[in-house]
């Protein structure tokens, strides 16, 4: 297997992607698409032992980790992250693809397949929360942009909010590592957060119009309440509960995140 980074050319500038290519390709390429705010570096462990049969690609979104920022105006968007992970697509010169979504991921997997539905074979989420009108309001409190100040208060609230939501196996190391990559986006950090939120009250919907058959992973996590209301609104697929597994379970837990998520494609 060989790993690699790269840079290619989007609409708001370069896109950084990590590229995991094995010997012997017998299945479509996997496409990974992280949560927020981070970048595609959660899914760096998990593609070094999971692409031993397909080529697996992590980009980061505009604004995020080495890829080049949108504009503030108009705000970034759900459907623009969706089309950055396009423009990867086209420069690789991929046809038909699998998709990896984790929390924001999974909203920006399900535009995707909206978008460009004939390209998209089977999708893994991870979480996929259906927000009741309070939830949303109460998570848009929680995840807001914290203003800088001398006393380091934005960044005492993110390493607390981030050891109230690790999860089983998580390290300090993992967690300082995951820390570095909220830091990277810098004031955009709340930008991905922002545009999931604002998508939220449709991705029901979206899902339902989808034939893909689409496996949820419901971690015990902060989204654990949410997600298996998405079960409903799936055509073709299952929420698969994982309550062994909370935030971290990708580094924490690689070999057995690899079988389920590589069983999720295949069944």
């Amino acid at each position: 297997m060989k790993f690699k980074r790269q840079f290619i050319e989007g609409q708001y500038g370069q896109v950084h992607i990590r590229v995991a290519t094995p010997a012997v390709i017998t299945h479509c390429p996997l496409i990974c698409l992280h949560m927020s705010p981070k970048s595609g570096r959660i899914y760096q462990q998990f593609m070094r032992a999971a692409a031993n049969d397909r080529i697996i690609i992590a980009p980061d979104y505009p604004g995020f980790g080495e890829s080049d920022p949108p504009p503030a105006q108009p705000e970034v968007t759900i459907e623009d992250y969706a089309q950055s992970m396009w423009e990867v697509v086209d420069a690789l010169n991929l046809r038909k693809i699998d998709l990896l979504g984790y929390h924001t991921g999974s909203l920006v997997a399900a535009e995707a397949a909206q978008q460009r539905g004939k390209q998209v074979g089977r999708i893994v989420m991870i979480s996929a929360p259906v927000f009741t009108a309070a939830e949303l309001e109460q998570f848009k409190s929680l995840y807001h942009s914290v203003p800088l100040d001398e006393a380091g208060t934005r960044f005492k609230h993110m390493w607390s909010e981030m050891m109230n939501h690790r999860g089983p196996g998580m390290t300090l190391k993992m967690a300082a590592r995951s820390f570095a990559e909220n830091l990277r986006a810098g004031e955009r950090y709340e930008w991905g957060h922002r545009a999931a939120f604002a998508y939220a009250p449709k991705f029901a919907g979206v899902v339902k119009q989808l034939a893909h058959t689409i496996k949820v992973i419901n971690p015990a996590d902060d989204l654990a309440e949410q997600t298996p209301r998405i079960l409903s609104y799936l055509n073709n697929g299952t929420v698969l509960e994982q309550s062994q597994w909370g935030h971290g379970f990708l580094d924490a837990d690689t070999e057995a995140a690899v079988r389920v998520i590589k069983r999720a494609l295949m069944d």
